[in-house]
């Protein structure tokens, strides 16, 4: 695929999948602070450092603070090819903090002997995890705070650019 096709799937996926879903959620009466709010929170929480926990973690902050399912979901969903190599940079960043040994993986491997044995897996790689979760929780607050203020001025904007839907009447 040349550059300019990349180029024009991206912007394409960008109108269609990402601004068209802010600006339908900003007419139906969003504010744009939980737009932002959410946008935040879907992407720290995509960058998790469990695979395959990040779904439910966005359905669950989701429902607790009461944000757009779709939107969290969408961010989530964009935020997938981060995860993986950020696992290691959490990881690494956790044992570096806590003073522990660096323990040797690799995604596909982990992947591989959860699939064999999920028991087997936590004994071996539990405390790995929970470095990882201890690095991204000491990183995730400021990532929200980071992003939610970069992201609330140009989405004020962009409301005051969109008209909200109309209600229906009823006859």
């Amino acid at each position: 695929m040349s550059t300019s096709q990349n180029t024009s799937w991206l912007k394409r996926f960008w109108q269609e999948r990402v601004l068209a879903v802010i600006i339908a959620q900003l007419r139906q009466g969003i504010t744009p602070q939980k737009v932002a709010f959410t946008f935040a929170l879907g992407f720290n929480l995509g960058i998790f450092p469990i695979i395959g926990a990040t779904t439910v973690l966005c359905l669950l902050a989701g429902f607790w603070f009461k944000l757009n399912q779709p939107l969290i979901l969408l961010v989530n969903s964009v935020t997938i090819p981060l995860q993986p190599p950020l696992v290691l940079v959490f990881v690494r960043l956790g044992e570096t903090i806590l003073h522990a040994p660096h323990v040797t993986f690799s995604i596909p491997e982990l992947i591989r002997k959860f699939s064999a044995s999920p028991v087997k897996f936590m004994s071996e790689f539990g405390l790995t995890g929970l470095h990882g979760i201890f690095a991204w929780s000491l990183i995730a607050p400021l990532v929200v705070f980071i992003m939610y203020y970069t992201l609330k001025p140009p989405l004020n904007r962009l409301a005051a650019a969109v008209k909200p839907a109309p209600i229906p009447t009823l006859p």
